[in-house]
């Protein structure tokens, strides 16, 4: 790698972005590790029956990128035809990216690596992954309202009118915006342009315009009503049952009884919600922090102690960065190109990558 690379790759170190994940990392780690005893955590994974993340785990992350891939071959068919092989390797090198780059620039080298394996252009399928982004959106939000619920969100210690209520309200805005701009983008551009002069500060107009179009441009992208529907359908089995099912293999690996099946897949499901929330937040790479508060927010009021919610934390997400970061490895190794990829991911400095994605 030469020089020039080499300083491009440290430009990371001063931006904003990422000292803000830096500092994100940082706290999120001191609140998963406050008032814990390392002897406690380290007793809690070492007593951990690993055929659950093996058998169960490990499987769920390799099924969770293959379910992004069929929903991806629908976002994306519109602006080239695509394989669901093709789709599940530019998902997992853009994972792989994800876990040791910073600025989520795995969200451009899935398209970076989808476009060069099908000759299509890269900017047209950034606009398929705004829509799987807000898809993402949508669905967590809309399981946080029914899973976390007034009760779950008093024992946290949120207001759930204050919090629930608004959540819910903005699920059913975005899922408007979404349906408005696939019908008729032109004239919904155009309204939100107007509003947008009306409501946001001048610094942020340009920055949620593009978003808007950007979205707007995947949808075009999107052949028919039935494909979006396909999608919206894998979106579902993707976080209400093959993420929310990882989880649950977590908590059987640590034996934490929360009073039978029921009772702990809601506590799993509890826990993708909290975690989905929390890697929404800038970090370092990989969610190292969000994702570990993120268990221990979840699983604490349940009555779980901490140390063992932070060892569920520290498994689920060791099993999470090993097995797509290795299978993001193998995909580079096996179809060429591993040099290449690490030198575009390091080429992209902050300042190119769009601040919707980052």
């Amino acid at each position: 790698m030469s020089e020039a690379r080499r300083r491009r790759g440290l430009r990371w170190l001063g931006d904003p972005r990422v000292l803000l994940g830096i500092a994100i990392t940082a706290l999120a780690l001191w609140y998963s590790f406050r008032d814990i005893a390392l002897a406690d955590l380290w007793q809690g994974i070492s007593h951990a029956n690993p055929w659950w993340l093996i058998a169960l785990g490990a499987p769920c992350q390799l099924w969770s990128i293959y379910v992004r891939a069929l929903r991806w071959r629908y976002l994306a068919g519109g602006v080239t035809p695509v394989t669901t092989g093709a789709a599940f390797r530019a998902t997992a090198v853009g994972f792989m990216a994800n876990n040791v780059f910073p600025l989520r620039m795995g969200e451009l080298m899935r398209a970076w690596y989808l476009a060069r394996e099908t000759q299509a252009s890269g900017a047209a399928l950034i606009g398929t992954l705004i829509v799987e982004r807000v898809l993402d959106v949508v669905f967590i939000l809309a399981l946080a309202v029914v899973l976390v619920g007034p009760a779950g969100a008093r024992a946290a210690g949120i207001d759930p009118v204050a919090v629930l209520i608004p959540m819910l309200g903005l699920v059913l805005a975005i899922l408007a915006t979404v349906l408005l701009l696939r019908i008729a983008p032109e004239r919904s551009l155009g309204l939100a342009h107007r509003l947008g002069s009306w409501l946001l500060p001048s610094r942020f107009r340009a920055g949620a315009q593009r978003l808007l179009e950007q979205l707007a441009a995947g949808l075009a992208g999107i052949q028919d009503w039935r494909a979006l529907a396909w999608a919206f359908f894998h979106s579902a089995v993707l976080w209400w049952v093959v993420v929310v099912l990882s989880f649950w293999a977590a908590l059987r690996s640590l034996g934490i009884d929360l009073g039978g099946f029921a009772a702990e897949w809601q506590a799993a499901g509890r826990v993708m919600v909290w975690v989905g929330l929390a890697v929404a937040l800038p970090s370092a790479p990989g969610f190292l922090g969000p994702f570990h508060a993120a268990c221990r927010l979840a699983l604490v009021p349940l009555g779980v102690p901490k140390a063992q919610a932070l060892a569920l934390g520290t498994l689920a997400h060791a099993v999470f960065w090993l097995t797509l970061t290795g299978l993001g490895l193998v995909v580079l190794r096996r179809r060429g190109g591993v040099s290449r990829a690490l030198e575009t991911g390091i080429e992209a400095a902050p300042s190119s990558v769009p601040p919707d994605l980052a």
